[in-house]
């Protein structure tokens, strides 16, 4: 059951230059902790002012999809779907991003010496609070909001934020290397898809847990 989404809404000239706004301060946030080494993680700084924006403009975190799905097993299905692909996808993005770069892309503090069961577990709980669900309210969540609004809303809206979202997300894991910001980058493309065909937050939430918990669980049985 596919919801709609507030970052298709279409709203006035005054509330899309807020919205703009909010969104080159997102892109100082990604840029100013990634690139430019000024600033705190961006994913705490785009989880707490998403917050209080999303509860001051949008009635809170339920306008940018955090609510209860329609049907549980389509939000499931389309989260296993997503996390399996973004683990796929690697193998294509990979490749490509050496021929560029020619470096591999690097791998996350997280996931280094976690064959060791404790540091895993860790890990597991850095992926689903951090990563899923901060990652996932931030980037998704609130910046897709902002954006598809400053777009103008619609499928024009959507499809300008799913893009610009999904390049910051990519620098986002500046750290990784250029390769890795081009897999990221791909990964966020996919995220904000399944965000957008299901219209609730809780699927790339779902998808970026299960396909970072496939790269801990591997790393941890050493078969990659």
């Amino acid at each position: 059951m596919v919801e709609e989404l507030d970052c298709g809404r279409r709203l006035g000239a005054k509330q899309r230059l807020i919205s703009l706004a909010e969104g080159v301060m997102g892109v100082f946030f990604v840029l100013g902790h990634n690139i430019w080494r000024v600033l705190p993680n961006e994913v705490y700084l785009l989880f707490g002012v998403g917050l209080v924006s999303l509860w001051l403009r949008n009635g809170g975190v339920t306008g940018a999809g955090l609510r209860r799905p329609g049907s549980w097993p389509w939000t499931l299905f389309a989260a296993i779907v997503a996390g399996i692909l973004i683990q796929l996808e690697d193998l294509v993005t990979d490749p490509i991003g050496r021929i560029f770069t020619h470096e591999p892309q690097r791998v996350s503090s997280i996931l280094q010496h976690s064959h060791d069961l404790r540091k895993s577990l860790i890990a597991l709980g850095i992926v689903w609070t951090f990563a899923a669900f901060g990652e996932e309210i931030g980037y998704r969540g609130y910046l897709m909001t902002r954006f598809g609004e400053m777009a103008g809303g619609g499928r024009i809206g959507k499809a300008v934020s799913l893009v610009i979202v999904s390049l910051l997300f990519g620098f986002g894991h500046f750290y990784k290397g250029p390769a890795g910001v081009v897999e990221s980058t791909a990964s966020g493309l996919l995220l904000g898809t399944v965000y957008l065909v299901t219209g609730n937050l809780w699927a790339p939430i779902l998808a970026h847990g299960f396909a970072d918990t496939i790269a801990v669980v591997a790393v941890y049985f050493g078969w990659t």
